[in-house]
């Protein structure tokens, strides 16, 4: 029995097949509108089983490449923790030919954000963690088109490359030091964004060093901080007037810290003596903040290179790492109590 060409199948035998619309089916192939993840997945399914391709997809195929990578975040490009990583990715991006697009949103909420870069004037796409939902990632995966996550793990039935740093170990590490070396027992923790996995991992090292040292965990020393310094600043103030006693606070990262700092300072409380501090990324400012302040050091420029990297690979037709977990290291100051080492 002969094989019918992909080139023969129509949009409209998709859509019957789908049992959805052929508006539908046209939205969808071309990122105009959301569709729910149960009909991604199923016209998906049924472009896969009939060898549909798009005719964008096609003339595509003909056409010269756009020579373009497209970078899509979803928070402030401008603080101190993206400039490290986007000279990464900016470093081996234009090393290799091409031209780096972005595209920057406060959320993911709004679809059109996620449209902004896509097949459509991007060879390959950067995702940086929660830029792009998981009907997003099943079209691209399926239609085989180059993405690579930043900060953010695969969905577990897709199987895209992410480039990522070690948090749990590190966070717990840190945590271990407050309480084994200043003898601290009441230690906030502020989370980052809900669903972001950094924030995810680092709270389940902090969880795992108060186990370890059967101290309970208590509700009531987890606050917000999203990752963000005047979230942070709101949260500890809140805290010291609703009078949660606390001995230490473990930021999540270095932009909440400072947030942090100042309000203990507003509040009259003396960092290190009365409340240690310390956080995590080890951005360019931390070592000049007084005091000096104790955190885990990420290799946030690397994690840029290496993400840069693994597009290109796909691009290029090569293999990618299914997942790169770069190794992150305690570095003392003094915003803990110790002196700097």
């Amino acid at each position: 029995m002969m094989t019918r060409r992909s080139s023969s199948v129509t949009i409209r035998e998709v859509a019957k097949q789908a049992g959805v619309s052929i508006a539908t089916v046209s939205r969808y192939i071309n990122q105009t509108a959301t569709v729910s993840p149960e009909v991604a997945t199923r016209l998906d399914e049924v472009m896969e089983t009939l060898k549909y391709v798009p005719h964008s997809a096609a003339r595509n195929l003909a056409t010269q490449k756009t020579n373009s990578i497209g970078l899509l975040l979803t928070y402030n490009i401008y603080g101190d923790f993206f400039a490290p990583m986007l000279r990464g990715i900016e470093e081996v991006v234009a090393e290799s030919g091409f031209n780096l697009l972005i595209s920057s949103s406060i959320s993911n909420s709004n679809n059109s954000h996620s449209q902004a870069l896509g097949p459509h004037n991007s060879d390959g796409i950067l995702g940086y963690a929660d830029s792009l939902s998981e009907a997003n990632l099943t079209h691209y995966f399926h239609s085989k088109f180059p993405v690579v996550l930043i900060y953010r793990s695969s969905p577990p039935h897709l199987s895209i490359p992410s480039v990522t740093v070690e948090n749990k170990t590190a966070a717990k590490g840190i945590v271990d030091h407050l309480i084994e070396v200043h003898g601290r027992r009441r230690i906030v923790f502020l989370r980052g964004p809900e669903h972001q996995e950094d924030s995810y991992w680092r709270e389940m090292g902090y969880r795992a060093s108060l186990e370890a040292h059967s101290i309970d965990y208590d509700a009531d020393l987890v606050c917000p901080g999203e990752f963000e310094r005047e979230v942070a600043q709101t949260s500890m103030i809140e805290l010291i007037m609703a009078g949660v006693e606390f001995d230490a606070v473990f930021t999540g990262d270095d932009d909440a810290a400072i947030g942090v700092l100042a309000a203990l300072r507003e509040m009259g409380k003396r960092v290190p003596e009365d409340v240690s501090v310390v956080g995590f990324d080890d951005q360019r400012t931390s070592p000049y903040l007084t005091p000096s302040l104790t955190t885990v050091r990420a290799p946030t420029e690397e994690v840029g290179r290496v993400a840069a990297r693994q597009i290109i690979n796909l691009i290029r037709g090569r293999q990618a790492d299914p997942l790169t977990l770069l190794p992150t290291e305690i570095v003392i100051r003094n915003s803990c109590g110790c002196q700097s080492r």
